[in-house]
């Protein structure tokens, strides 16, 4: 599995960058169509403390292969450009090529 993992710097204003995410940016991502998944969550810290991001997001693809096909497509293309949108506060992006232990 070959997985990209998105963090988001805290933005302004969090409500607006969690209404745009869920109504806008997540249904231009979800259609990617070689994702066999794709899940974000807002962090949270476990001592209470500020997480070094606001929102973490995770997109599976069968292969690097795929998730290169699909970041290329015109739907890719698209959910790129969109975070000009709503990450004003930047973020990050790093891959993994995954190897299952269990």
């Amino acid at each position: 599995m070959y997985r990209i993992v998105v963090n988001y710097n805290h933005p302004e204003d969090p409500q607006a960058f969690l209404e745009y995410y869920r109504t806008t940016h997540a249904p231009l991502a979800k259609n990617l169509s070689g994702l066999s998944g794709y899940t974000w969550g807002v962090a949270e810290s476990l001592d209470g403390s500020q997480p070094p991001y606001f929102v973490s997001a995770v997109l599976d693809w069968p292969s690097k292969e795929a998730a290169l096909a699909d970041l290329g497509s015109a739907e890719g293309q698209a959910a790129s450009a969109d975070m000009a949108n709503f990450a004003q506060a930047g973020a990050s992006m790093y891959a993994l090529d995954l190897e299952t232990v269990v």
